[in-house]
């Protein structure tokens, strides 16, 4: 049960349409669902009414049939707008097959039974260079598929400092900016002293070999000097987009 319909069901306890008795039945059964019939996971479909979206698959690690028996399930509860990141291009081809399954192959994010949703808010998502992209899209697909409209300001890393200022009124517009850079990871602390709005810093493994692998840009952003910069762990755009999104729900 998601919160919307928490929401509607508590509306028609309250306007006599719906029973007492129905409506505790249906309580308990979304507080405590039956467990998986997989052996292999066991599904949390609590999730969409304690963070209001569904539990999202991790698809690295997992075998595509593994990812298709998770789906299945959710789906048969009625389960609408999975994700499933990570996601290889072989494993969405196979799922594709199988299932309703809309496939982001720059996020490498799959999303299942897919519904059309008025998006609202704004989020901005800021990439240093185009090499960045790739973990841009993963925070904005999962970003709009939560229900947030996402606006992309690519290529504005400091390098060029010019091109950022081009777009100042873009990011000045947002309610949450996302800003994402690998090498010396500048970007997040050059947007965190411009805008008043909360600003989610990802490192990438973007660079050169003192990068380490995204060390050295995670170490800069943790550092910021600027006031208002949070920092998730290097290539995590997900992580980034669902918690830009909840910002910009509840701001």
């Amino acid at each position: 049960m998601e919160q919307s319909e928490l929401i509607k069901l508590l509306r028609g306890v309250k306007a006599g349409e719906i029973p007492e008795e129905d409506a505790a039945a249906a309580l308990r059964a979304a507080v405590f669902p039956e467990a998986s019939a997989l052996p292999y996971a066991d599904i949390d479909y609590h999730r969409a009414l304690r963070k209001g979206a569904p539990e999202v698959i991790f698809g690295e690690g997992k075998t595509a049939c593994q990812i298709l028996g998770i789906l299945s399930e959710m789906t048969g509860r009625g389960v609408k707008n999975i994700m499933a990141t990570r996601l290889s291009p072989e494993k969405a081809e196979f799922l594709a097959a199988r299932t309703r399954l809309t496939y982001y192959a720059e996020a490498r994010i799959g999303v299942c039974e897919k519904t059309e949703r008025e998006l609202s808010g704004n989020i901005v998502v800021a990439a240093a260079g185009t090499s960045d992209i790739a973990v841009c899209e993963e925070a904005a697909v999962a970003a709009e598929t939560l229900g947030s409209r996402v606006t992309r300001v690519y290529d504005v890393g400091v390098a060029g400092i010019h091109r950022l200022f081009r777009r100042l009124d873009e990011l000045m517009a947002a309610r949450v900016v996302v800003a994402v850079a690998g090498m010396e990871g500048a970007l997040a602390s050059v947007i965190g002293g411009l805008v008043s709005v909360p600003v989610i810093a990802v490192p990438t493994s973007v660079g050169y070999g003192a990068n380490f692998g995204g060390l050295s840009a995670l170490l800069s952003m943790l550092n910021s000097c600027a006031s208002g910069v949070s920092v998730v762990n290097i290539d995590n755009g997900f992580g980034a987009g669902y918690l830009a999104h909840m910002i910009n729900k509840n701001g």
